[in-house]
């Protein structure tokens, strides 16, 4: 047995659970999430729980068994509580804006940098250099995080760029003079 997959899932209240065949649907205060299970992976409420379990031991199966559980248990946790993740803009000149899913930023570059943020995420700016990304769905928080990220990494000589809060930026020595 897989040592995740067999550990059942506690829904909270608040939080509605609908399986139908290999379709899972979630549903809690902050939205509703929608996920089609593995080929070989069934799920069954049982006693306000949620336990996923496959029907062969197909190696196949069995390492699907894991993640099938992990993704369900993070759309039970993001229609519960949410999820965020923060960033900081380091840099003389560098700020950002939010306008509604819209975020402009000025990194440095002849133009600014417009990104739309994804259906779902939603996008705030706290005193020009601090965003946050948050929502309902993990995999498209952490994505919008990384890709707002990529546009500006932060650099190893000045630490100028886009890093996540609490991030470290390994820092180097630059030239001497002789």
């Amino acid at each position: 047995m897989s040592r995740i997959g067999k550990m059942p899932i506690d829904i909270p209240a608040g939080v509605d659970v609908n399986i139908v065949g290999a379709t899972v649907s979630i549903k809690g205060k902050l939205g509703e999430l929608t996920m089609d299970l593995p080929a070989g992976i069934g799920a069954s409420i049982a006693e306000n729980r949620i336990e996923l379990a496959r029907g062969d031991n197909t190696r196949e199966s069995k390492s699907f068994h894991g993640l099938a559980r992990s993704l369900v248990a993070n759309m039970v946790d993001g229609v519960a509580n949410g999820y965020s993740r923060d960033l900081e803009i380091n840099g003389v000149g560098f700020r950002a804006t939010a306008n509604g899913r819209e975020l402009t930023m000025t990194l440095g570059f002849s133009s600014p940098i417009e990104y739309q943020a994804p259906e779902g995420v939603t996008i705030e700016v706290v005193d020009g250099t601090k965003i946050k990304v948050s929502g309902t769905d993990k995999q498209k928080v952490g994505q919008a995080a990384a890709r707002i990220r990529a546009f500006c990494p932060a650099e190893p000589y000045k630490g100028k760029g886009v890093q996540y809060k609490g991030e470290r930026v390994r820092r180097k020595v630059g030239k001497t003079v002789a």
